[in-house]
């Protein structure tokens, strides 16, 4: 969660220079994601938006905490086991 989610429910900061929260970064993503499609249909997209942001979520956190799945996962809120099937299932580490 970023300092301005914390301080205010809808992510808006009063602080000048205020980094933009995370929602706005993937909000973002999704809208030129959408865009690109020009017209044709997605399937899936919760599937897709999941894997395409867990996959790097997991890596950086990984490598934030060294490879300690323990450390990891309890950075991520996740239990280890939930952890370690989600990088066999993206064919992570």
């Amino acid at each position: 969660m970023n300092v301005a989610d914390r301080s205010d429910p809808i992510g808006s900061s009063n602080r000048a220079g205020a980094r933009a929260p995370l929602r706005e970064h993937v909000a973002n993503s999704v809208r030129r994601y959408l865009r690109d499609l020009d017209g044709c249909d997605a399937n899936d997209l919760y599937e897709i938006a999941l894997r395409e942001l867990e996959i790097p979520l997991f890596a950086e956190v990984l490598t934030h905490c060294d490879g300690n799945h323990s450390r990891a996962a309890a950075m991520l809120g996740i239990h280890r086991a939930t952890l370690r099937k989600k990088m066999r299932d993206y064919g992570i580490g």
